[in-house]
């Protein structure tokens, strides 16, 4: 028996593990008090690792379609059909018909974060669909028109922050999202004990809004009207501050005006609110020492998701708290670009900006968000005869069918395809429709760096874990998956695939050698590459970024100097840059970077060089909000919401054993009054009807959701023929967003509204089945902490 560090890869957490190995098997998983961000703590979802890990339905061995039903066969077969069918269907239909499809799994491996902008480039497609138009899309494009930079994005500063008012996140179950905060329920624990406020707004009483000074039970989708007259109260009742970022920001009378229609009695009726809890929000958010406003999936996946991510970080400026110690702070990961030297005479310093809708989707020309088009489309995309028509699909862990709108739809589109090719580790309910199935391996069996998590995190920390087992005999690297995907569509099929991490060395290295500001200007890029270390072409790739990086030796160039020498990047008590996989590799547990500081002008990429507070984008957008003012639903309608539960994360759990049982289960929520109103019953088989169609669905009765509301969670309906998926086929629940159309979404971001949509309830006359019984997990998982 051994023990070997892990970073989870299981939710945005990103929180260490220790695992115990036997022989080359995984049989526990337990909190690494060691680890220099998460101090111990775990949920169950990383308690699971190893029972995810040694899953029996994973498959092993690549899948190809023969006579119309996948079988098992070689690598080599695999990547042989691919080639043979992609490059000629792509020299004869052009680039754009491929579509690409990337989910949520990606940016928790490093294989995910490093090859799919090379595939990308290779195919040369604009067809490119991601998860992030079901849940984070509206932030990144409203930090793009406020800040220049889409990933630019400002997290609370949980640990020293007064006072945190959270709208739509429901972090002790999700464990936080665009916000890396391992054990998030502590830190919000903390926060209180340090005699700071807590205010949650959610139409749900959630674990989260229970533990709150102040629970706001908002009407879904009214977010955006209550920020905007919490902006409203601020300015009339002479409550701005901006305090150090007054001559960083631009547009601040414009933002008065536009938000004057919003008093607080203007929007009361449509939040549900009263108008004077409306001013009390503001001015205990202006009175605040340090404050910080956060808003998550349920803020972003509504009808004015990218309005609501905008007056988010409005209101942190209005009150002088971005980028302010205690308020919300952009972090400086390990990876990222070392920050630019200021200007010499401290003028602002003009970027290139963000634009929305350089191009767009060939059927309903919806405009592309940070070079991505709306999931909701695909499926038209792939059906509409005529030239640009999507005849083939590559799906990189995603499973589009439960998580986009109207999975029966997409099922018929998929079954339409030339060709389908899927990177994933089961036969679900997308991959099932694939010519090519390309399974990675187990996680323990794969190294790890977070790449997107550190650059939100709460803290700045960098830890790298290699693989806990070797990989076993007749398994592919996902790494080595992903290289030899993009050279088989790019037309050098065959070719070594660390040529792919070579090519892409090569790239960086030229452009940093050109750069005036960077350490190694005029130096040989080959030279520099031989000093790469790393056994693989993903940790020669990860050494230059780290090397490269704010915290990098510069490849001899940044010892003992640089902006952040005051990193303990020895993790010595010395202090000092130097940064290096080699230097991180003494370190299993991870080096601390210290705490988030502020940064600003750096993160600012915008033309002007400064933050441009009313974007036009946005300001144009704004008379649809105002028009929800005078918006009033019939009495006694119904709208749902979604939820999460703390034993799942989207799709990709639910076939865990210890994760699927107990509470985690696919029911309807319904207020008791509600319930009684339309004659329904605890423990009964409801119809829910909406834009999109119909499904049934357990109905639970509780005070936990507000009247007028209803809510099914997401991620669940494993009922389709085809799928190995045992455990989740045998509670598959119902699929929510077959309720949905595709037809609404935020016409900034083009997320799909999957929160705060009418529907209407009847009851079913004869229950097929009585309702399975709330059973405990077979084995018992808690949150622990040290």
């Amino acid at each position: 028996m051994t023990t070997a560090p892990r970073i989870c890869p299981l939710c945005e957490a990103t929180c260490g593990l220790t695992l115990t190995i036997e022989g080359t098997r995984v049989t526990g998983a337990r909190g690494d008090r060691d680890d220099v961000f998460s101090r111990g703590f775990v949920c169950p979802k990383g308690a699971s690792f190893g029972e995810l890990d040694a899953d029996p339905d994973r498959l092993r061995a690549p899948l190809v379609r023969v006579d119309g039903e996948l079988r098992e066969a070689t690598w080599q077969e695999a990547f042989d059909l691919i080639a043979a069918r992609m490059r000629p269907l792509t020299e004869e239909h052009g680039p754009h018909s491929v579509g690409v499809v990337l989910g949520n799994p990606n940016v928790h491996t490093m294989a995910g974060a490093l090859y799919p902008p090379l595939l990308v480039g290779a195919l040369g497609t604009r067809n490119l669909f991601t998860a992030s138009t079901l849940d984070q899309m509206p932030k990144h494009v409203a930090c793009g028109l406020l800040f220049g930079d889409p990933n630019a994005i400002p997290v609370p500063d949980l640990d020293h922050t007064g006072h945190l008012l959270l709208l739509g996140a429901n972090p002790l179950d999700s464990n936080g999202s665009l916000c890396t905060a391992p054990d998030f329920p502590g830190r919000l624990k903390a926060l209180r004990r340090r005699g700071g406020t807590l205010t949650v707004v959610d139409p749900r009483r959630t674990r989260t809004a229970r533990i709150a000074d102040r629970y706001v039970p908002i009407r879904p989708g009214a977010d955006a009207l209550l920020l905007a007259a919490v902006a409203h109260v601020l300015f009339a009742e002479g409550l701005t501050d901006l305090g150090a970022l007054a001559g960083q920001v631009q547009g601040v009378s414009e933002v008065r005006d536009a938000v004057r229609d919003f008093a607080p009695e203007a929007v009361a009726a449509g939040c549900d609110m009263d108008a004077e809890e409306i001013r009390t929000i503001a001015r205990e958010l202006a009175a605040a020492p340090t404050a910080a406003v956060y808003g998550r999936v349920g803020s972003c996946t509504v009808e004015h998701g990218t309005v609501t991510s905008w007056l988010v970080d409005v209101l942190n400026i209005l009150t002088g708290n971005l980028d302010r110690p205690g308020g919300v702070l952009f972090p400086l990961s390990a990876t990222d670009r070392a920050p630019a030297a200021p200007s010499a005479t401290g003028a602002a310093v003009p970027g290139r900006g963000f634009a929305l809708g350089r191009w767009t989707s060939r059927v309903s020309g919806h405009p592309e968000a940070k070079g991505e088009l709306p999931l909701a489309a695909i499926a038209e995309e792939i059906e509409t005869p005529g030239e640009g028509r999507i005849r083939a699909v590559i799906a990189l862990a995603a499973n589009p069918v439960l998580s986009a709108p109207d999975g029966d739809r997409l099922d018929r589109a998929l079954d339409g395809l030339d060709f389908m090719v899927s990177v994933d580790p089961y036969l679900n309910e997308t991959s099932r429709h694939a010519d090519v199935v390309l399974p990675p391996p187990p996680p323990a069996q794969s190294a790890h760096f977070d790449f997107a998590f550190n650059a939100l995190a709460v803290r700045n920390q960098v830890r790298y874990t290699p693989a806990a087992v070797p990989l076993e005999e007749g398994r592919m690297d996902e790494s080595e998956i992903h290289a030899r995907l993009i050279l088989a569509v790019g037309g050098a099929h065959g070719a070594a695939p660390a040529d792919v991490d070579e090519a892409a060395i090569g790239r960086v290295l030229g452009k940093a050698v050109a750069d005036p500001s960077s350490p190694v200007r005029g130096r040989d890029p080959k030279e520099l590459s031989a000093l790469l270390t790393g056994g693989t072409g993903p940790e020669r790739r990860l050494d230059l970024k780290l090397r490269l990086g704010p915290y990098g030796d510069g490849f001899g160039a940044n010892e003992g100097a640089g902006a952040w020498a005051d990193a303990d990047v020895d993790g010595d008590g010395s202090g000092g840059p130097g940064l290096s996989l080699a230097r991180l590799r003494e370190h299993p547990h991870g080096i601390d970077l210290g705490p988030l500081r502020p940064r600003l002008p750096d993160p600012l990429k915008t033309r002007s060089g400064r933050i441009e507070l009313l974007p036009a984008p946005i300001a144009a957008d704004l008379p649809r909000l105002r028009a929800a003012l005078t918006r009033t639903g019939r009495p006694g309608s119904l709208v749902l919401v979604g939820r999460r539960h703390l034993r799942s994360n989207n799709s990709w759990m639910h076939n865990v054993p210890a994760l699927a049982g107990g509470s985690n289960r696919c029911t309807l929520q319904i207020h008791p009054d509600d319930a009684a109103r339309l004659g329904l019953r605890d423990a009964a088989p409801v119809r829910i009807t909406a834009d999109g169609g119909a499904v049934e669905a357990w109905l639970e009765i509780t005070d936990t959701v507000r009247t007028g509301v209803v809510s099914l969670p997401h991620g669940w309906g494993h009922d389709r023929p085809g799928t190995r998926t045992a455990v989740a086929s045998a509670r598959p629940g119902v699929n929510v967003n077959q309720l949905l159309d595709g037809s609404r979404l935020d016409p900034l971001s083009g997320t799909t509204v999957l929160n705060g949509f009418p529907v209407e309830l009847s009851p079913v006359e004869v229950p097929p089945v009585k309702m399975p019984p709330v059973e405990p997990p077979p084995v018992e998982l808690r949150e622990v902490r040290p």
